[in-house]
Protein backbone atom coordinates (compact mmCIF):
# COMPACT_ATOMS: atom_id res chain seq x y z
CA UNK A 1 0.00 0.00 0.00
CA UNK A 2 1.60 3.19 -1.00
CA UNK A 3 1.23 6.46 1.46
CA UNK A 4 1.28 8.93 -1.62
CA UNK A 5 2.82 12.72 -1.15
CA UNK A 6 -0.02 15.07 -2.57
CA UNK A 7 0.90 17.97 -0.20
CA UNK A 8 4.52 19.29 0.84
CA UNK A 9 6.11 21.47 2.63
CA UNK A 10 8.72 21.90 5.81
CA UNK A 11 12.59 21.74 5.02
CA UNK A 12 11.61 20.61 1.61
CA UNK A 13 9.10 22.98 0.70
CA UNK A 14 8.87 26.58 0.08
CA UNK A 15 5.81 27.52 1.68
CA UNK A 16 5.42 27.98 5.30
CA UNK A 17 4.22 25.15 6.52
CA UNK A 18 6.15 23.79 8.90
CA UNK A 19 4.74 20.49 8.40
CA UNK A 20 6.67 18.56 6.22
CA UNK A 21 4.16 15.96 4.22
CA UNK A 22 0.78 15.09 3.78
CA UNK A 23 -0.08 11.96 2.34
CA UNK A 24 -3.56 10.22 1.20
CA UNK A 25 -3.66 6.92 2.43
CA UNK A 26 -5.37 4.30 -0.30
CA UNK A 27 -6.58 1.65 2.62
CA UNK A 28 -9.32 0.75 0.76
CA UNK A 29 -8.11 0.05 -2.50
CA UNK A 30 -8.08 -3.42 -4.10
CA UNK A 31 -4.52 -3.94 -5.52
CA UNK A 32 -1.60 -1.19 -5.91
CA UNK A 33 -2.71 -0.90 -9.37
CA UNK A 34 -6.18 0.50 -7.88
CA UNK A 35 -4.81 2.16 -5.40
CA UNK A 36 -2.27 4.26 -7.74
CA UNK A 37 -5.16 4.73 -10.09
CA UNK A 38 -7.19 6.11 -7.22
CA UNK A 39 -4.01 8.53 -5.69
CA UNK A 40 -3.96 9.74 -9.73
CA UNK A 41 -7.47 10.90 -9.63
CA UNK A 42 -7.39 12.13 -6.45
CA UNK A 43 -3.93 13.88 -7.71
CA UNK A 44 -6.02 15.49 -10.67
CA UNK A 45 -9.04 16.60 -8.46
CA UNK A 46 -6.52 18.67 -5.93
CA UNK A 47 -4.83 20.30 -8.91
CA UNK A 48 -7.89 22.25 -9.81
CA UNK A 49 -8.53 22.92 -6.71
CA UNK A 50 -5.06 24.43 -5.77
CA UNK A 51 -4.68 26.14 -9.19
CA UNK A 52 -8.71 27.80 -8.46
CA UNK A 53 -7.17 29.29 -4.71
CA UNK A 54 -3.50 29.74 -5.47
CA UNK A 55 -2.63 30.12 -9.31
CA UNK A 56 -0.35 28.34 -11.59
CA UNK A 57 2.42 28.97 -9.09
CA UNK A 58 1.26 26.94 -6.36
CA UNK A 59 1.36 23.70 -8.86
CA UNK A 60 5.20 23.43 -8.50
CA UNK A 61 6.31 20.45 -6.73
CA UNK A 62 8.97 19.73 -3.96
CA UNK A 63 12.03 17.10 -3.42
CA UNK A 64 9.33 14.44 -3.45
CA UNK A 65 5.94 15.36 -5.93
CA UNK A 66 3.77 17.09 -3.61
CA UNK A 67 2.16 20.54 -4.28
CA UNK A 68 3.68 23.94 -2.47
CA UNK A 69 0.76 26.03 -2.40
CA UNK A 70 1.45 29.42 0.47
CA UNK A 71 -0.77 27.38 3.25
CA UNK A 72 0.04 28.48 6.92
CA UNK A 73 -2.16 25.54 9.26
CA UNK A 74 -1.88 22.35 9.57
CA UNK A 75 -5.79 21.52 8.69
CA UNK A 76 -5.97 23.52 5.25
CA UNK A 77 -3.82 20.68 3.17
CA UNK A 78 -6.05 18.16 4.74
CA UNK A 79 -9.17 20.84 4.02
CA UNK A 80 -7.93 20.59 0.54
CA UNK A 81 -6.86 16.72 0.01
CA UNK A 82 -10.39 15.93 1.60
CA UNK A 83 -12.40 17.60 -1.26
CA UNK A 84 -9.99 16.28 -3.85
CA UNK A 85 -11.04 12.65 -2.23
CA UNK A 86 -14.58 13.95 -2.24
CA UNK A 87 -14.52 15.23 -5.86
CA UNK A 88 -12.80 11.90 -7.28
CA UNK A 89 -15.90 9.53 -5.32
CA UNK A 90 -13.42 7.64 -3.01
CA UNK A 91 -14.42 9.17 0.38
CA UNK A 92 -14.79 5.51 1.93
CA UNK A 93 -11.21 4.29 0.88
CA UNK A 94 -9.15 7.13 2.00
CA UNK A 95 -7.51 7.92 4.89
CA UNK A 96 -4.50 10.36 5.61
CA UNK A 97 -1.20 10.51 6.73
CA UNK A 98 1.49 13.59 8.03
CA UNK A 99 5.12 13.31 8.19
CA UNK A 100 5.56 15.83 10.78
CA UNK A 101 9.32 15.78 11.39
CA UNK A 102 9.39 17.50 14.23
CA UNK A 103 12.49 18.01 14.99
CA UNK A 104 12.71 20.97 12.45
CA UNK A 105 10.06 23.25 14.32
CA UNK A 106 11.40 22.50 17.70
CA UNK A 107 13.71 24.69 19.79
CA UNK A 108 15.38 22.65 22.21
CA UNK A 109 16.92 26.25 23.91
CA UNK A 110 12.96 26.60 24.85
CA UNK A 111 11.40 22.94 24.55
CA UNK A 112 9.17 24.56 22.44
CA UNK A 113 7.56 23.75 18.90
CA UNK A 114 7.32 26.78 16.69
CA UNK A 115 4.04 26.25 14.60
CA UNK A 116 1.61 28.15 13.20
CA UNK A 117 3.44 31.63 14.68
CA UNK A 118 2.74 29.77 17.81
CA UNK A 119 5.43 27.98 20.40
CA UNK A 120 3.55 24.83 21.78
CA UNK A 121 4.40 22.91 24.79
CA UNK A 122 4.64 18.99 23.94
CA UNK A 123 1.07 18.97 26.00
CA UNK A 124 -0.38 21.74 23.56
CA UNK A 125 0.84 19.87 20.47
CA UNK A 126 -0.09 16.82 21.30
CA UNK A 127 -3.85 18.03 22.11
CA UNK A 128 -3.63 19.66 18.58
CA UNK A 129 -2.91 15.76 16.96
CA UNK A 130 -5.38 15.00 19.06
CA UNK A 131 -7.68 17.29 17.58
CA UNK A 132 -6.81 16.57 13.54
CA UNK A 133 -7.15 13.05 14.29
CA UNK A 134 -10.20 13.92 15.44
CA UNK A 135 -11.71 16.25 12.58
CA UNK A 136 -9.96 14.03 9.80
CA UNK A 137 -9.72 10.31 9.07
CA UNK A 138 -5.84 10.01 9.97
CA UNK A 139 -4.06 6.72 9.58
CA UNK A 140 -0.53 7.44 10.55
CA UNK A 141 1.67 9.89 12.37
CA UNK A 142 5.40 10.02 11.28
CA UNK A 143 7.65 12.22 13.85
CA UNK A 144 5.49 13.88 15.62
CA UNK A 145 7.68 15.30 18.60
CA UNK A 146 11.51 15.98 18.29
CA UNK A 147 13.65 13.19 17.84
CA UNK A 148 14.79 12.93 21.66
CA UNK A 149 11.25 12.54 22.95
CA UNK A 150 11.02 9.23 23.73
CA UNK A 151 8.77 9.90 26.89
CA UNK A 152 6.01 12.18 24.13
CA UNK A 153 6.40 9.11 21.49
CA UNK A 154 5.18 6.95 24.56
CA UNK A 155 2.31 9.45 25.37
CA UNK A 156 0.95 9.37 21.67
CA UNK A 157 1.05 5.77 21.23
CA UNK A 158 -1.15 4.97 24.02
CA UNK A 159 -3.20 7.74 23.58
CA UNK A 160 -3.92 7.68 19.38
CA UNK A 161 -5.04 4.32 18.03
CA UNK A 162 -3.16 5.22 15.18
CA UNK A 163 0.32 4.24 13.39
CA UNK A 164 2.95 6.45 15.02
CA UNK A 165 6.15 5.99 12.90
CA UNK A 166 9.59 6.53 14.04
CA UNK A 167 12.07 7.96 11.40
CA UNK A 168 14.43 10.29 13.05
CA UNK A 169 13.43 8.52 16.06
CA UNK A 170 14.95 5.51 15.02
CA UNK A 171 16.93 6.29 12.04
CA UNK A 172 16.76 2.51 10.85
CA UNK A 173 19.34 1.75 13.99
CA UNK A 174 18.39 -1.65 15.79
CA UNK A 175 19.43 -0.24 19.14
CA UNK A 176 17.12 2.19 18.85
CA UNK A 177 14.34 0.41 18.05
CA UNK A 178 15.06 -1.58 20.76
CA UNK A 179 14.93 1.12 22.77
CA UNK A 180 11.33 1.72 21.22
CA UNK A 181 10.05 -1.41 21.69
CA UNK A 182 10.83 -1.58 25.33
CA UNK A 183 9.65 2.16 26.22
CA UNK A 184 6.65 1.24 24.00
CA UNK A 185 7.70 4.62 22.12
CA UNK A 186 5.50 4.19 18.49
CA UNK A 187 4.16 1.40 16.86
CA UNK A 188 5.94 1.53 13.24
CA UNK A 189 9.71 2.11 11.94
CA UNK A 190 10.16 4.07 8.91
CA UNK A 191 12.80 1.77 7.17
CA UNK A 192 15.18 3.47 4.89
CA UNK A 193 17.60 1.24 3.61
CA UNK A 194 20.95 3.42 3.33
CA UNK A 195 20.40 5.44 6.85
CA UNK A 196 22.12 2.75 9.11
CA UNK A 197 24.88 1.96 6.44
CA UNK A 198 24.35 -1.52 5.42
CA UNK A 199 21.57 -3.59 4.39
CA UNK A 200 22.11 -6.75 6.90
CA UNK A 201 21.77 -3.64 9.91
CA UNK A 202 18.70 -2.25 7.86
CA UNK A 203 17.41 -5.95 7.50
CA UNK A 204 18.05 -6.09 11.25
CA UNK A 205 15.81 -3.65 12.42
CA UNK A 206 13.10 -4.69 9.55
CA UNK A 207 12.67 -8.37 11.68
CA UNK A 208 13.07 -6.55 15.11
CA UNK A 209 10.34 -4.52 14.90
CA UNK A 210 8.72 -6.85 13.17
CA UNK A 211 8.84 -9.62 16.08
CA UNK A 212 7.24 -6.99 18.20
CA UNK A 213 4.64 -6.21 16.70
CA UNK A 214 5.96 -2.85 15.05
CA UNK A 215 4.92 -1.92 11.63
CA UNK A 216 7.42 -0.97 8.71
CA UNK A 217 6.83 1.65 6.50
CA UNK A 218 9.75 1.36 3.57
CA UNK A 219 10.74 4.68 2.59
CA UNK A 220 12.42 6.53 -0.55
CA UNK A 221 14.83 9.55 0.37
CA UNK A 222 14.59 13.27 -0.96
CA UNK A 223 17.66 13.18 -3.09
CA UNK A 224 16.41 10.10 -4.76
CA UNK A 225 17.48 7.79 -7.92
CA UNK A 226 15.49 5.96 -10.25
CA UNK A 227 16.42 2.67 -8.85
CA UNK A 228 13.26 1.21 -8.13
CA UNK A 229 15.17 -1.80 -5.08
CA UNK A 230 13.07 -0.53 -2.34
CA UNK A 231 10.16 -1.76 -4.00
CA UNK A 232 11.79 -5.31 -4.18
CA UNK A 233 12.44 -4.84 -0.80
CA UNK A 234 8.91 -3.71 0.55
CA UNK A 235 7.44 -6.72 -1.01
CA UNK A 236 10.35 -9.02 0.40
CA UNK A 237 10.12 -7.57 4.15
CA UNK A 238 6.38 -8.18 3.84
CA UNK A 239 6.13 -4.54 4.82
CA UNK A 240 2.69 -3.82 3.26
CA UNK A 241 3.44 -0.08 3.23
CA UNK A 242 6.15 2.02 1.12
CA UNK A 243 6.00 5.69 0.85
CA UNK A 244 7.78 6.81 -2.30
CA UNK A 245 6.28 10.40 -3.00
CA UNK A 246 3.84 11.72 -5.68
CA UNK A 247 3.80 9.19 -9.02
CA UNK A 248 5.16 12.44 -11.14
CA UNK A 249 8.90 11.97 -11.80
CA UNK A 250 10.86 9.31 -12.74
CA UNK A 251 12.51 8.51 -9.59
CA UNK A 252 9.26 8.06 -8.06
CA UNK A 253 7.46 6.70 -11.07
CA UNK A 254 9.96 4.00 -11.35
CA UNK A 255 8.98 2.04 -7.43
CA UNK A 256 5.07 2.22 -8.38
CA UNK A 257 6.39 0.50 -12.03
CA UNK A 258 8.43 -1.99 -10.28
CA UNK A 259 5.52 -2.40 -7.54
CA UNK A 260 3.09 -3.11 -10.56
CA UNK A 261 5.17 -5.76 -12.68
CA UNK A 262 5.55 -7.54 -8.88
CA UNK A 263 1.90 -7.47 -8.38
CA UNK A 264 1.37 -8.58 -12.03
CA UNK A 265 3.96 -11.83 -11.40
CA UNK A 266 2.67 -12.55 -7.92
CA UNK A 267 -1.17 -12.78 -9.61
CA UNK A 268 -3.54 -14.27 -7.51
CA UNK A 269 -0.86 -14.59 -4.61
CA UNK A 270 -0.45 -10.48 -3.91
CA UNK A 271 -2.54 -9.40 -1.05
CA UNK A 272 -3.28 -5.56 -0.70
CA UNK A 273 -2.21 -4.17 2.22
CA UNK A 274 -4.20 -1.83 2.97
CA UNK A 275 -7.15 -3.26 5.24
CA UNK A 276 -4.75 -3.93 8.20
CA UNK A 277 -5.04 -0.36 8.96
CA UNK A 278 -8.96 -0.43 9.65
CA UNK A 279 -7.93 -2.91 12.05
CA UNK A 280 -6.65 -2.19 15.85
CA UNK A 281 -3.43 -0.66 14.55
CA UNK A 282 -1.44 -1.29 18.10
CA UNK A 283 -0.08 -3.92 16.81
CA UNK A 284 0.13 -3.40 12.97
CA UNK A 285 3.15 -5.73 12.11
CA UNK A 286 1.13 -8.27 13.32
CA UNK A 287 -1.87 -6.97 11.32
CA UNK A 288 -0.06 -6.88 8.20
CA UNK A 289 0.83 -10.40 9.08
CA UNK A 290 4.34 -10.23 9.04
CA UNK A 291 6.49 -13.42 9.79
CA UNK A 292 9.84 -13.71 11.34
CA UNK A 293 12.24 -13.51 8.37
CA UNK A 294 15.58 -16.10 8.88
CA UNK A 295 17.35 -15.72 12.28
CA UNK A 296 18.41 -12.66 13.49
CA UNK A 297 20.77 -11.21 13.25
CA UNK A 298 21.05 -10.95 9.77
CA UNK A 299 24.69 -9.67 9.82
CA UNK A 300 26.25 -12.76 11.20
CA UNK A 301 24.00 -15.24 8.94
Amino acid sequence: MPLINLIGGGKLGSSDLEIQEFHIVPWGARSTMHALQIATEVREELAELVLSRYGKMALNVGDEGGFMPPMKTIAEPLEFLSKAVDAAGYQAEVGYSLDCAATHFYDPATQRYHLMGNHLSREELVDLYRELCASFPILSLEDPLHESDWEGFAQLTRDLDIQIVGDDLFVTNPDRVSKGIALGAGNALLWKVNQIGTLSEALDAAVLAQRNGFGVQVSERSGETEDPIIADLAVALNAGQIKTGAPVRGERTSKYNRLLQIEEELGSQARYAGQAFRQPIRRLGANLGCPAIGEPPFSED
